[in-house]
Parts: structure tokens; sequence; C-alpha cells
């Protein structure tokens, strides 16, 4: 299929390739070259860029003649007002989902395994940094709900430092199914509810977890909540309200996967 061309205006790109994303920032595009199963279309750079991104595409096997040196100005065109580009980007094909039942798999031999469950978190950027904890902290996968979470996007994708492309994404289409996959599975299902009685900390270490983060407002969806065979909250000063959704999810990843 012909590539589709790329237009500006007001700094906003328009009519890129369905089911692609503009990857940009040096992390998250030397992660998405390194990639073998990321299907990328073609690479931008700025002249101070060039030799840098050239070494990048010759360590991740990709034909040289991807790159095209543009200008800054075109870059900026290309991408978000506040896009953070480092004088590289490339647009690339999303990255395949996996299923459910390939999680219940890949934790059947493991005596230890976490896994992220989000519930309508819908923010780009945080859905980002979570992918980042999860990497960080070894999950196993993250789970989330097709219709209520957002698409790969380039914004996600630099939150994450890259590490979405090592880090198994699961979208389904019921999460309460899911989540009964997971316990048919061994898993122990905890929700992250700042009303629980429990803290954080009184959860049994080792064996399979699965955390579950509410969304960034209402926190879990009620059934989510009674699918859980725990619900727990974080130890936090009264005069806090809450924590943003990414850092509740690196806080609570820490404490289930720490000896």
């Amino acid at each position: 299929m012909k590539e589709k061309m790329l237009k500006s205006r007001g700094n906003k790109t328009e009519n890129i390739a369905p089911n692609s994303v503009l990857i940009y920032g040096r992390h998250a595009v030397a992660s998405a070259l390194q990639n073998q199963k990321r299907i990328v279309n073609k690479v931008w750079c700025t002249t101070e860029c060039a030799a840098e991104v050239k070494n990048m595409l010759a360590a991740g096997k990709r034909r040289p003649d991807l790159i095209n040196v543009v200008e800054r100005k075109v870059l900026d065109a290309m991408l978000p007002n506040d896009a953070v580009h480092q004088g590289m980007a490339i647009t690339a094909q999303r990255l395949k989902a996996c299923q459910i039942e390939d999680v219940c798999d890949a934790a059947e031999d493991k005596d230890n395994a976490c896994v992220l469950v989000l519930d309508q978190v819908t923010d780009p950027q945080n859905v980002g940094a979570i992918i980042r904890s999860c990497a960080a902290f070894g999950a196993l996968a993250l789970v989330v709900q097709d219709k209520n979470s957002p698409e790969e996007s380039g914004a996600m994708v630099k939150a994450s430092a890259g590490t979405i492309e090592f880090l198994p994404i699961c979208r389904v289409t019921n999460l309460n199914r899911a989540i009964e996959k997971l316990k048919d599975a061994g898993f122990w299902v905890v929700g992250m509810d700042g009303y629980a009685e429990d803290e954080i900390s009184s959860i049994s270490k080792g064996g399979k977890i699965a955390i579950v983060m509410g969304s960034e407002g209402k926190g879990m969806r009620r059934l989510v909540k009674e699918s859980c065979d725990q619900t727990v909250k974080l130890k936090m000063n009264p005069k806090v309200e809450s924590l943003n959704v990414s850092t509740a999810a690196a806080i609570a990843l820490y404490e289930a996967t720490k000896a």
C-alpha cells in the first residue's frame, strides 16, 4: 500500500497511514528501530542527528534508505506543539496486542509473576508512564480494556521511554472475563482502592499477582472491583486525597514485586 503523505496544519500531524504511529525522541526511536516486531515505514532526522540515526538503523538491521534528512522546522510541523523530538522521528505500524491466553501461558511455568490491569485509564501519557514502571519492575504484561483505553500514540511511546517495545500489552473486550482467566491461571487479583481497609503492604509477597488500577477520576468500576480477590490502599498523608494513577501504579508494582 502506498504510504499516505504527511501534511501539517497548525503544528498538528494529519493523514498518516491507518494503524500507524509517529514516534519521536531519542530513546523512543532507538528502541523502536531495535524491535524487529516493529514495522518501520519512514525515518526523519535533522542534519545534526543524521550520523546517530544511521547508527541506530544499522544496529536495528534496518535499511539505510529509510532515512530522510530534513530541517528542524519540518519535524516541528509534523509533530504536536509540545513534542520533544530531539531531532528525530519515525512513522511505524502500531504493535500488535497479545491475547489474555498468551499472558496466562507465559505465567504457567513461573513461580512468581506480576501483571498490571488498567480499568479505563484514558490518558496516553499516564499509560506510557505506567508501561515504563511495568518494565522497570519486571511485570509480565499490561492488560487494558480495548474500548476505553487509548491507542498507541507518539505521546504514549515517548512517556514509556521506549519500553513499550518489550512489554507485552494485552487488549481485551471484557475486563471481568480477563480477570477470571487470570484467576484460573493462578493469579491473586488485588484492586487498588483508596477506601479499602487493608494497606498494600499487607499483601503476600511472591506467587502470581495481578494488580488492578482504576481510572484517573472514578477508580475501579463496581463489577471490576467485585472481581478482585482483595482490595488495598496506599498509606498516605490524610491531607492528600490521591496520587496520579501512574505514580500509584509504580508504588503498587514496587510493593508487589519486592522480596
